[in-house]
């Protein structure tokens, strides 16, 4: 570990104009798109907002998302809300999907990840979304599984199952 010296603006003289200057407001708003909103709103699940960090809790069975205008687009915030809808889903009043993660980044933590990023692909799809590239994301987490191949397979069968049947492909 390394510890910094860090400064507040005002206590360093000497800099430019520019360090000085006020944070200037965001004018730039980005508009929310009512059918994902209805999609959402429809599940009546616990969707809170605020803080920095978007995670679905299974211990308050809740969602948590970051106030939406910290996404740089509306797609951006429906497809990561699609994320952490889909690992809702695993809660055992709803589908009791457990793939016996012990910790972060092992085997059952990868396959909730691809299913839940799978899920989310799917329902951008299907509300007419073009967010940002799910395929990067389910590329890592499929390293993670890469002993079987069937992980994939099993994967996109149980996202399509994400507790949203009028909203799954075929597969």
């Amino acid at each position: 570990m390394k510890g910094y010296t860090i400064f507040n603006v005002e206590q360093v003289e000497g800099l430019q104009a520019q360090y000085y200057a006020p944070a200037q407001q965001r004018v730039e708003t980005v508009a929310r798109i009512a059918r994902a909103d209805a999609f959402f709103a429809a599940t009546q699940t616990d969707i809170r907002s605020g803080g920095n960090m978007a995670y679905y809790s299974a211990g308050t069975d809740h969602v948590q998302m970051p106030p939406f205008e910290c996404f740089r687009d509306a797609e951006s915030y429906y497809a990561t809300l699609a994320h952490e809808m889909t690992r809702w889903t695993k809660h055992p009043k709803r589908l009791d999907r457990d793939f016996g993660r012990k910790r972060f980044g092992d085997q059952g933590y990868a396959m909730e990840e691809l299913v839940a990023e799978l899920g989310a692909a799917f329902l951008s799809a299907d509300l007419d979304l073009t967010p940002e590239d799910h395929a990067a994301y389910i590329d890592c987490w499929l390293k993670v599984l890469k002993d079987d191949r069937r992980d994939l397979h099993r994967g996109i069968a149980r996202a399509a199952r994400g507790g949203f049947p009028e909203y799954a492909p075929a597969v």
